[in-house]
């Protein structure tokens, strides 16, 4: 990783905290440290923020079309660096190569998604109502922007909030998560040598959030905050938007339902479980956590998915041939097995898994449960991990309330062979997006967000850049 800045990235300039602090990025599966990041504080923070402020106008000015390419240019940079970028991602977070390297090319095609609609940013024109007005409308960016990003996906989440930024002529200070900020000062590198102008893209990695990020938002010149993470931290960042009343958009927490009714193709359902459920480590706010099955097909569909759960390799992500790395830190897995111990408590049944290994790394084997009690706690706590917990259910309203009996409301997943079945539910849960028969709903040309206090927003598809732009509305008399 010696290649990887680990320095500040401030107006363009490489730099160490002013106080010359740094912090440890550790390696999940072994514990070892893997390098030094620079620590920002408060006063880093500011020399970022006046970076962002100072080079606003001019980017603001710069042509759609050299926007464009240097988002086009970008997404050639990180998909001829898949290798390298995925080593360095599965080495700071855990995920195995081969998952790595599917986030590299997601990462990439935000970039490419945005670079199409930085020329496709329109307005409008009309004669008001009464005939004395003509009425044009333009859309600005928003302006500075605060982008808060997930160690989850370092690389995606990063590439999701600065493609549409830059696309509508945003300038940017990011900062991303301690486990993970590796992969986002490599990013900057990229987009530095994709052509981005110095101050428009500024980093700063920090151990510190709390200090850094709530001076930013209450200073009154930071105008957007795009954050991803639990919908705690959310709720508080929210709070500080609210004097200087920043706009915002948020992908808080999530606790997916996965509902499979009693037409369901099982090896479909399956297939689509393994996805919603594992995709990485099942650290990811689309996780499927609560499997309501039909009381038909529920031991059928327990059994099949925990044999294909047990069948996967875990081990470290750089390892060959492993599915599963570790969660990570140990705080994660702690939660996870407090989950499941509370769960197994109340009587729920182990048909896979259910047990953390010893011996160094955050390892926590896939698990699965059955004849899990509705008053358990993962019930109702995003678990972030590979457990999916089987509660039975007879009649669809009662499949649609229990689904819909969370605060959260990020996606669910329906599995039915009858298309009035998958219409008719999918419209009655709330959720911000659904898979309808399979387990992977996210896309870089769809529209990503939920509902409840799963955020407020959206990222991706063709409404993703609206959150970093503003209507203006001229009104040029009639003569």
């Amino acid at each position: 990783m010696n290649d990887v800045p680990e320095q500040l990235f401030i107006g363009g300039v490489w730099r160490d905290a002013l106080d010359g602090g740094t912090f440890a990025v550790e390696d999940p599966a072994t514990g070892a440290v893997i390098g030094r990041v620079a620590d920002a504080g408060p006063k880093d923070a500011r020399l970022a923020e006046d970076a962002a402020v100072e080079a606003q106008e001019e980017w603001a000015r710069t042509a759609p079309r050299a926007r464009s390419e240097i988002l086009r240019r970008a997404y050639e940079l990180v998909l001829s660096r898949s290798d390298e970028l995925a080593l360095l991602m599965t080495s700071e977070m855990g995920k195995p190569l081969a998952e790595a390297r599917g986030e590299v090319a997601y990462a990439a095609e935000f970039f490419r998604w945005f670079s199409e609609e930085a020329v496709r940013i329109d307005g409008g024109f009309g004669i008001l109502p009464d005939g004395r007005n003509r009425m044009l409308l333009m859309r600005r960016p928003v302006g500075p922007c605060l982008l808060v990003t997930p160690w989850n996906f370092p690389l995606a989440m990063g590439a999701r909030k600065i493609g549409p930024a830059i696309a509508a002529g945003c300038t940017m200070v990011l900062k991303p998560a301690p486990q993970t900020p590796l992969s986002s000062l490599a990013l900057a590198g990229i987009l530095r040598e994709a052509g981005l102008p110095d101050g428009v893209l500024n980093v700063v990695t920090t151990s510190r959030a709390g200090e850094v990020v709530e001076p930013l938002l209450r200073g009154g010149r930071i105008r957007k905050l795009s954050f991803t993470g639990s919908t705690q931290v959310g709720r508080l960042l929210l709070a500080q938007c609210a004097d200087t009343v920043v706009r915002t958009s948020m992908e808080l927490g999530g606790n997916a339902p996965f509902l499979v009714f009693d037409d369901a193709d099982v090896d479909a359902a399956v297939e689509g479980a393994m996805t919603a459920k594992m995709r990485n480590m099942g650290e990811a706010c689309t996780a499927a956590n609560r499997f309501f099955v039909h009381r038909s097909v529920a031991e059928e569909f327990g059994r099949r998915l925990a044999e294909r759960m047990g069948a996967l390799v875990v081990g470290p992500g750089t390892a060959q041939g492993v599915d599963v790395g570790p969660l990570i830190d140990a705080g994660g897995r702690a939660k996870v097995a407090d989950l499941v111990a509370d769960a197994v408590g109340r009587g729920a049944r182990v048909l896979v898994g259910g047990a953390a290994p010893d011996g160094p790394g955050h390892f926590y084997p896939p698990t699965v449960l059955a004849e899990v009690d509705p008053g358990s706690r993962l019930m109702e706590t995003e678990i972030f991990g590979p457990v999916a917990a089987i509660l039975v259910f007879d009649g669809e309203d009662e499949a649609v309330r229990r689904a819909n009996d969370t605060p959260w409301g990020l996606v669910g997943y329906v599995f039915t062979e009858g298309l009035d079945r998958a219409l008719r539910v999918s419209e009655r849960l709330e959720v911000g997006m659904v898979g309808v028969n399979t387990g992977l709903v996210s896309n870089p040309a769809a529209p990503f967000g939920g509902v409840k206090q799963s955020g407020l927003g959206r990222e991706g598809g063709r409404v993703g850049i609206d959150e970093f732009l503003e209507y203006k509305y001229l009104a040029v008399p009639v003569r």
